[in-house]
């Protein structure tokens, strides 16, 4: 089937996910609450939805396109465009790992003090007072590079990265920069997308991709480095911890993390769709066939439950 033609038809279950979806209170597949497990929420726009659990493995899910698993209790550090270099933070962010006007690109200096940002559930604008965007202000960094050069990927990224091969990138094209990941705090998740590579170390794949823990010990072992913006939306400090996972960009709902991020020829910042995705590739298609169909299920278990008619309420 044409591509034009499959996204034509996956418009209106779109938006059937989407009613289906706020009627349960969250944007993703559900999962079956279990003991002593995190209650994760999934927002569906600028204010926080109300918690759903997700147990450490979710078979039901995985089936229908949620393959990736939680990283659990992972130590965070704050990070920001523009950050000189310091005992924490040996290495200036002025460009990061993938892009060499970093600062310039971002629109200017992603200051990080409370009083010089905004932070607003009701407009969601979490951004720096100074100035608007042009990249998307929810961003992280991982300590993994996929690649070593602009003509060459590490021997192990077309093996343990898992949407490598789909993606067929050419030798020393990155697949990293732009993917999404749902962070979650203990109360609320947001999204963000990977930017730059750290903290410490670049080539901590067994962590990244596996299972397990981060290489590094300095700043607690720290695994993630969240923005200001991600920092201000959780509530977070450097040295807390939290718990994050891979999602595709289909899987995204609204948010303050889709405000920012295209740019139009002007300059002026434009709302961000799909970055690292403009269009969704036939993978992400059929992860959205699968989450309708997923969808569609638990809204006829629903209607099942309901009394007759003419039955008492």
């Amino acid at each position: 089937m044409p591509l034009l033609m499959t996204q034509s038809i996956f418009r209106p279950l779109l938006a059937l996910s989407l009613v289906v979806a706020a009627g349960h209170g969250f944007a993703q597949a559900p999962a079956v609450a279990q003991a002593g497990v995190p209650q994760v929420l999934v927002p569906t726009g600028s204010r926080p939805a109300p918690p759903v659990a997700v147990p450490r493995a979710v078979p039901a899910a995985a089936a229908y396109g949620l393959p990736y698993p939680w990283r659990l209790h992972v130590t965070i550090t704050t990070f920001w465009i523009g950050e000189l270099p310091s005992a924490r933070n040996p290495v200036a962010n002025l460009k990061s790992s993938w892009d060499q006007n970093w600062v310039v690109n971002y629109g200017g200096y992603d200051d990080p003090e409370p009083a010089k940002r905004l932070a607003n559930f009701t407009s969601g604008e979490f951004r720096p007072k100074a100035f608007l965007p042009k990249l998307n202000p929810f961003y992280v960094a991982l300590p993994y590079n996929d690649v070593v050069s602009s003509h060459q990927h590490k021997a192990e990224a077309s093996r343990v990265i898992p949407w490598f091969g789909r993606l067929r990138p050419q030798p020393g094209e990155t697949v990293c920069k732009d993917r999404w990941l749902q962070i979650y705090n203990g109360s609320r998740s947001c999204y963000a997308q990977w930017e730059d590579c750290g903290p410490w170390v670049t080539d901590d794949w067994e962590y990244v991709f596996g299972s397990k823990p981060p290489q590094t010990t300095q700043n607690g072992s720290a695994g993630l480095d969240v923005s200001p913006a991600v920092r201000d939306y959780l509530a977070l400090q450097s040295g807390k911890k939290v718990h994050w996972r891979f999602v595709e960009a289909a899987q995204v709902p609204n948010g303050p993390w889709k405000k920012y991020g295209g740019s139009s020829g002007s300059g002026t910042p434009q709302p961000l769709l799909a970055v690292g995705q403009g269009q969704l590739d036939h993978a992400d298609l059929e992860t959205q066939r699968r989450y309708m169909e997923y969808l569609r299920k638990l809204r006829d278990a629903d209607y099942l439950k309901q009394p007759l008619s003419g039955t008492p309420h």
